[in-house]
């Protein structure tokens, strides 16, 4: 704990008692209000007007870029995420040709080069992609917008999929971070859920990647997969550690098969038991402190030396859709099939269907699905969670001067329920600052909870996954 400062926000204490007692299920906050608000009623229209609206001098801060690559050779059981199950290359070369079209009406709707500080290339796989084709992706993202030297360009791994030439590559054209896949080391784990990766084409891909010179190396685990146990997750983690990675994502696996069809495939008898997944978590978080990496929030660990850890420590972590990120807040656009963008005041989503999303564009439009614009009461909760969720301490006095607002008036209904937590010592209120306390890092999400009017107010048909 930092002893010169009552409050450290790289601290954090893991209080079983009170993780069991409130257990339960609630958003992941990648945005504020959540994906599962938007509104087919936000089309088109409304996005073109607010890309438009980046011409304003205030507005031309650089962007980040995300595009959706939905293409896997195989299907890991787990997973939940947009994808297309072929082996066949010759479907993304068609993709391409529809992504060059969205990525040139963007553009034009923009009305000027860009520049970019943020990129990642999410999936599905994006090195399902050869490397004519992601020469080709990266060249018609060049052609439209302008890459500063300083960006941060990352993209998703799958280990199986990718030697050491393509890493190099890679790096060639740009990119400096790289998320590589993992989930778990255990044979039997892996067979069960249809994931086959060897520990040593994982350490050729992350060797290869500080040879490249990438400045930051990710590691993706999963905990709660059928057949883990404490022994074999503790295992899993020692390989990991040895692999030394700069970020460790730690994440809890979500058993939604009436959502995510794979799922059906994991026989659910094979799944540890809700108290043996705590005390898999448990263990890797103690596991992970002694082994030197800093506590980022929810399910992230950081070198005390990366980016992540110093922005912490500063007061300047971020978190988008991607997760935690180093830069200050900026717009972001979404491309490809399913993908969701942020530009000022609104989210916006495409098609989440590849058919509707080529057709879309076929008839001259840009593939908007659904999204919403933001009011004020969003934005002002948006700042909140954000606050919270980054850097674990929210001051009053600033919330009430931006927004102009009385925050105990404005938040009169929220009161009780943060006096709860402050009796619980999850956080501190004194009405000047509410600071969230060790034992409330790891229920921060919770904590969030508490200011999302719209998880209140509204009936929802997400299902979330647990907070813990």
């Amino acid at each position: 704990m930092n002893t010169t400062h009552p409050f450290s926000p790289t601290h954090f204490e893991f209080d079983r008692e009170l993780i069991e007692r409130l257990d339960g299920s609630g958003p992941r906050y990648t945005s504020y209000p959540t994906a599962d608000r938007f509104t087919p009623a936000f089309g088109e229209k409304d996005y073109r007007h607010w890309l438009k609206q980046r011409r304003i001098g205030a507005n031309q801060k650089p962007i980040s870029l995300y595009a959706h690559i939905p293409f896997c050779n195989t299907v890991c059981y787990y997973c939940g995420c947009n994808k297309i199950i072929t082996k066949d290359k010759t479907r993304a070369d068609r993709y391409l040709d529809y992504l060059e079209k969205e990525i040139r009406m963007v553009a034009q709707t923009l009305g000027c080069r860009e520049k970019v500080i943020q990129l990642h290339f999410g999936g599905g796989t994006p090195t399902f992609l050869s490397d004519d084709q992601l020469d080709r992706l990266m060249g018609m993202l060049r052609t439209h917008f302008e890459f500063l030297p300083e960006g941060e360009y990352s993209i998703e791994i799958d280990p199986r999929k990718v030697g050491r030439d393509t890493v190099h590559h890679l790096a060639r054209l740009g990119f400096n971070r790289m998320s590589v896949g993992i989930q778990d080391f255990d044979p039997k784990v892996q067979e069960a859920v249809n994931r086959v990766q060897s520990e040593e084409e994982t350490r050729e891909v992350i060797e290869a990647a500080r040879e490249a010179g990438f400045r930051s190396v990710s590691v993706d685990l999963i905990y709660g997969l059928p057949l883990q146990t404490r022994e074999s997750v503790r295992e899993t983690l020692e390989r990991v550690i040895a692999l030394n990675p700069d970020r460790i994502a730690l994440y809890n696996y979500a058993h939604l098969p009436t959502v995510f069809m794979p799922q059906r495939r994991i026989n659910e008898a094979d799944l540890p038991a809700a108290s043996v997944k705590l005390d898999i978590l448990q263990d890797s978080v103690k596991r992970l402190s002694d082994a030197g990496y800093v506590f980022i929030g929810m399910d992230h660990f950081a070198k005390p030396e990366d980016d992540l850890a110093i922005a912490l420590r500063q007061a300047r972590l971020q978190r988008n859709f991607q997760g935690y990120s180093t830069h200050a807040d900026c717009d972001m656009i979404g491309l490809g099939v399913s993908s969701i963008g942020k530009i000022g005041p609104c989210y916006t989503q495409s098609q989440k269907d590849v058919d509707s999303y080529y057709q879309m564009l076929d008839e001259g439009h840009l593939p908007t699905m659904r999204g919403m614009t933001l009011d004020s009461d969003d934005i002002l909760r948006r700042s909140v969670i954000q606050a919270l969720m980054c850097r674990f301490s929210l001051s009053v006095e600033a919330i009430e001067q931006v927004f102009g607002i009385n925050f105990a008036d404005y938040f009169a209904e929220e009161l009780p329920a943060i006096r709860e937590y402050h009796k619980m010592g999850l956080l501190t209120f004194d009405g000047d600052f509410l600071m969230v306390e060790p034992k409330g890092r790891f229920l921060i999400r919770n904590i969030a909870m508490l200011f999302d009017r719209h998880l209140r107010e509204r009936q929802t048909h997400a299902k979330y996954s647990k907070t813990i």
